[in-house]
């Protein structure tokens, strides 16, 4: 990074202070994860220098012929890896994936039946202060309060009574697998659209790890980070009779420019998420999760639902005697970065909440495996346990950045440092 560090030097140090904190931190948040070089490469490139409005060979600007080639390879790569009829790469981030499927198939004041945010759910799926909340008659759906997993016959129930538009699955804190099929046969019951969100357990789904919505949805929407290992961005599949629609909500609806560095760097994603090494990747994940939550119960964390079949799960801190917020900044004094969250029927507020939520994902990218998620686990519980003794916190924190340097990030950067 020569040229920035000599032409800012304050944005080259922040930047280099980011590198440290991730190579020394345990990443344990669910949705985040640690791209490839090339990814980073191609996200970094002269792309960004480019103006594409419009489709390959359908531009408002001339000079386009090397943006929709890599538009393309994008396209392409994507339709491949999901078995999709049609994939739209131009999304900035999930919730405008979103927002362009419900400006698709819905008008203003339709029903829509999503999950609640307490069980698991997502902002964009009904949340009040969020368009989707705003422009919609959001009706929610939960989990069983006993099993905390979805409750098929109550969400029929619901949709009969309510009649919604469209129904939407898909979790952001939701831990066990999601029957597709049993979502299809209720939305075929009432006529509706099914439209899943698979953001978190998209690189799952592209491994043959969680059964796939491709073949049931008539519309999936995702981010091309988490999971897939990618940019930070969205994407939607869709099939082919709704292509035209979603396009346009995309642009000239909700977008102007679609940004081409990050389109060059969802095709690089796209084509690493095909390889071999992707789909060991994507098992160890799950082994991982599944690890981390049975050493996690050993020392007595009562995990929601009782397991995890993904790459995440969420901890019930009640009889722990502490918060969700209050845990995740002790935490972070020992870096370990996780973040608070809502549990089913939590009767903390958002703000405060009586969990936190734990993903595998970037730890499982540095080359971690299972006797590391148990000495996670015990890192965790001795953290919590310490939350009034400094001198114990730091002695745990020296023996995450130990840990860490065990499995070093970007060692091609680390001179940096």
């Amino acid at each position: 990074m020569k040229y920035l560090k000599n032409v800012d030097p304050q944005v080259y140090a922040v930047v280099v202070s980011e590198l440290k904190r991730q190579q020394d931190n345990l990443e344990l948040i669910a949705s985040e994860n640690f791209a490839s070089l090339a990814v980073l490469e191609a996200q970094g490139s002269i792309f960004t220098n480019k103006y594409a409005e419009g489709y390959p060979n359908a531009r408002w600007y001339g000079g386009c012929m090397n943006v929709d080639e890599v538009e393309t390879l994008a396209i392409e790569r994507a339709k491949k890896l999901f078995k999709a009829e049609h994939v739209n790469v131009q999304a900035h981030s999930g919730t405008q994936a979103n927002m362009a499927v419900y400006f698709s198939a819905l008008k203003f004041g339709d029903t829509v039946l999503a999950m609640d945010l307490a069980c698991g759910g997502h902002l964009t799926h009904g949340h009040p202060h969020n368009f989707s909340g705003m422009f919609y008659n959001v009706v929610t759906y939960g989990v069983d309060k006993k099993t905390e997993l979805l409750d098929y016959d109550k969400i029929m129930d619901l949709a009969k009574r309510h009649k919604p538009k469209m129904i939407l699955a898909g979790a952001s804190a939701y831990s066990r697998k999601i029957d597709f099929k049993q979502f299809r046969k209720i939305c075929d019951k009432v006529g509706a659209y099914l439209f899943v969100d698979m953001a978190h357990i998209a690189g799952l789904v592209a491994a043959g790890v969680h059964p796939s919505p491709i073949p049931y949805a008539e519309f999936v929407s995702s981010t091309t980070h988490k999971t897939l290992r990618g940019p930070r961005g969205g994407f939607v599949i869709c099939r082919k009779e709704f292509a035209k629609k979603i396009d346009a909500r995309i642009f000239p609806g909700i977008q102007g420019g679609p940004l081409m560095h990050v389109i060059a760097a969802k095709a690089v994603a796209f084509k690493e998420a095909m390889t071999a090494g992707f789909k060991v990747y994507q098992r160890q994940i799950v082994k991982n999760s599944r690890e981390l939550a049975r050493a996690l119960a050993k020392k007595d964390f009562r995990i929601v639902s009782g397991g995890t079949d993904t790459h995440l799960m969420l901890l019930d801190l009640m009889e722990k005697g502490i918060t969700g917020a209050d845990a995740s900044n002790i935490l972070e004094l020992t870096n370990i970065t996780v973040n608070k969250n809502l549990i089913p029927f939590d009767k903390k507020s958002p703000a405060t909440t009586s969990g936190i939520r734990l993903g595998t994902a970037a730890v499982t990218t540095r080359g971690m495996k299972e006797p590391q998620m148990r000495q996670i686990a015990q890192l965790i519980y001795r953290t919590i346990e310490a939350s009034d003794d400094p001198k114990e916190l730091k002695k745990i924190k020296d023996e995450v950045i130990h840990l860490t340097k065990k499995f070093p990030l970007y060692p091609q950067l680390l001179k940096c440092l």
